[in-house]
């Protein structure tokens, strides 16, 4: 049984950073993940995705401010978030694939949290 478990959402300022953790059970070594958003009256899409070894990738949007990256064991997932944008303003969601052949932003995600808010106001 594969659980996922997000935190750290919340409000800043422009400028300003969060970190968000996803707490997960169940993955197999070789699992993907990913960090996904929402914005509002819009569609879900990926933000950054690390694999199994820790290769990360970056959405354009967010390249050079946002860090993804496994904790150690890997049953943590952290998006370090840097110069907030009130564009970033989303529901923030952790998935997880349990395989692929490295990180990716097109995957179908077959496990997802329940999400958490950020929001930057400007």
């Amino acid at each position: 049984q594969v659980q996922l478990v997000e935190s750290g959402g919340g409000s800043v300022q422009t400028g300003g950073s969060l970190l968000l953790s996803c707490a997960a059970s169940g993955l197999t070594f070789s699992a993907c993940m990913a960090g996904l958003r929402q914005p509002p009256g819009k569609e879900r899409g990926a933000v950054a995705g690390i694999d199994s070894i820790g290769r990360p990738i970056n959405r354009d949007a967010v390249q050079g401010r946002f860090t993804i990256s496994h904790g150690v064991p890997k049953n943590k997932l952290y998006l370090q978030m840097n110069s907030l944008k009130p564009e970033d303003t989303a529901m923030y969601y952790c998935a997880a694939l349990q395989e692929c052949d490295g990180p990716s932003l097109r995957a179908t995600y077959t496990y997802w949290g329940q999400g958490t808010q950020v929001t930057v106001s400007s």
